[in-house]
């Protein structure tokens, strides 16, 4: 096997360019699952655990199981899409690459329905939100992949958080393509400086451990103080000879987690992907990545947009049903049109600093619409991204059988727009008036 250099990884990040005609929509959701009865989260084993509800959703629908030391991972289906396992036991769909909108909507009502319909014979059900409002770190339990161990031995070395990360936490992320290095910057540009502001407008997790935690999305807060080396907004990406081999370096300068060798992960974690690149990996010296080590080593950079052979926004805290196909609405709006993509950097471009858009992620996350990202109101960028996101989909006039264009998608953010209220600051509201403080109440009104 030749040695791996980096005009190879260069050429990986040249070799997800597709013509406009090709580009898709992935798109990614992660729920909490919980008991009926307790609200307690869900362990790996025992009666009604993740491997039984694992075992029965593959068996029902046909989906293959991905194995780990005998224990059930994650699901794969005939599309490509899959049903992968969180630290916590989070369950995330990543689905497939799918055309339009509309097909992404379908195929999150058909995975609520499969997973509803054999949830229900377990005592379980899911709810989404981007923190678990209810229990504390060591109530949690930990899934049974070698890759969460590492992590988990590795990340109160580097900062507070980086646990209720991993344990506490849901996302909804899009996954959208590129057709040229350009294109990728100009994108990447201008999804990283707006990140905050669909932070703000999907803000929906203002409770930790039965408690307002004076934050709107608790989960934004927590990424602040999970592992600076690989989180947060790359201030690199607004450099302006910015590019493929920009973007590699600062990969390559993220420490490593682990290799994965025979069918198990060895901890290797804060070594260097340089050295190991060098023959210089202590304790396998003499041996060279391939590029499966490359491609993992990728997925263990987690700032607030990912460039791998695709662009991943990164900024949503997971949500109720009715809002997750507009997090992907929201950014085909406004990147996957030309004229859109022009107005949408003109907007952006303000506000292009690595220092600026640290303070607004910290604004976005206890303020969401009411914070500030520089000089500059999160709801004003809020507005005119909404504005110039519906003129997107309308110009990319893909309709459904009612007639009906991608814009449908968009009306849970205009209604939070125009009440100006999130989706935490409607549960506030119900916590400190019907609900009582009884945040078990979230449960039982807010599962899907």
């Amino acid at each position: 096997m030749s040695k791996l250099e980096k005009n190879d990884l260069i050429d990986w990040f040249v070799s997800g360019e597709k013509p406009r005609e090709d580009w898709k929509i992935g798109t990614e959701h992660e729920k909490f699952v919980f008991h009926e009865d307790s609200f307690k989260r869900v362990g790996y084993f025992g009666k009604s655990g993740i491997s039984e509800l694992f075992n029965k959703l593959a068996e029902k629908n046909k989906w293959e199981k991905i194995l780990e030391n005998n224990n059930t991972i994650a699901l794969r289906d005939h599309t490509g899409a899959s049903i992968s396992l969180e630290p916590g036991g989070q369950l995330e769909l990543s689905g497939k690459p799918l055309e339009n909108l509309h097909q992404t909507c379908k195929e999150t009502g058909l995975h609520l329905k499969m997973m509803k319909d054999v949830m229900s014979e377990l005592g379980l059900s899911m709810i989404g939100l981007g923190y678990d409002p209810k229990w504390s770190r060591s109530d949690q339990n930990w899934m049974p992949k070698g890759r969460y161990e590492i992590m988990k031995n590795y990340m109160p070395k580097v900062g507070n958080l980086g646990l209720d990360m991993m344990l506490r936490t849901c996302t909804i992320q899009v996954n959208l393509d590129y057709f040229s290095e350009q294109d990728m910057v100009h994108k990447f540009q201008i999804s990283l400086a707006l990140q905050s502001v669909a932070t703000a407008l999907f803000a929906n997790s203002p409770f930790i451990e039965g408690q307002a935690s004076g934050y709107l999305s608790s989960r934004a807060m927590v990424w602040t103080d999970t592992d600076s080396d690989r989180t947060g907004v790359p201030g690199i990406v607004f450099d302006p000879n910015f590019g493929y081999e920009s973007w590699l370096n600062y990969i390559l300068q993220v420490p490593m987690y682990f290799i994965y060798r025979e069918g198990k992960y060895i901890d290797i974690s804060g070594q260097s992907f340089v050295d190991f690149m060098d023959g210089k990996l202590r304790g396998f010296e003499g041996q060279y990545p391939t590029m499966k080590d490359w491609e993992d080593h990728i997925t263990v950079a987690f700032p607030e947009v990912r460039l791998k052979q695709y662009l991943e926004m990164r900024g949503a805290d997971g949500g109720p049903w009715n809002i997750i196909c507009a997090l992907p609405a929201l950014w085909v709006g406004l990147l996957y049109d030309d004229e859109s993509q022009a107005e949408a950097y003109d907007l952006a471009k303000p506000i292009m600093s690595k220092d600026v858009l640290e303070g607004g992620r910290l604004s976005a996350s206890k303020l969401a619409l009411g914070g500030k990202i520089g000089e500059i109101s999160i709801e004003h960028l809020a507005n005119e991204m909404l504005r110039i996101s519906s003129s997107g989909l309308e110009r990319r006039n893909v309709l459904d059988h009612k007639g009906m264009d991608e814009r449908q998608f968009l009306d849970p953010l205009f209604r939070i727009l125009q009440n100006k209220e999130t989706g935490a600051e409607k549960l506030i509201k119900k916590y400190n008036t019907t609900w009582n403080k009884n945040v078990n109440k979230i449960f039982t009104e807010n599962s899907y």
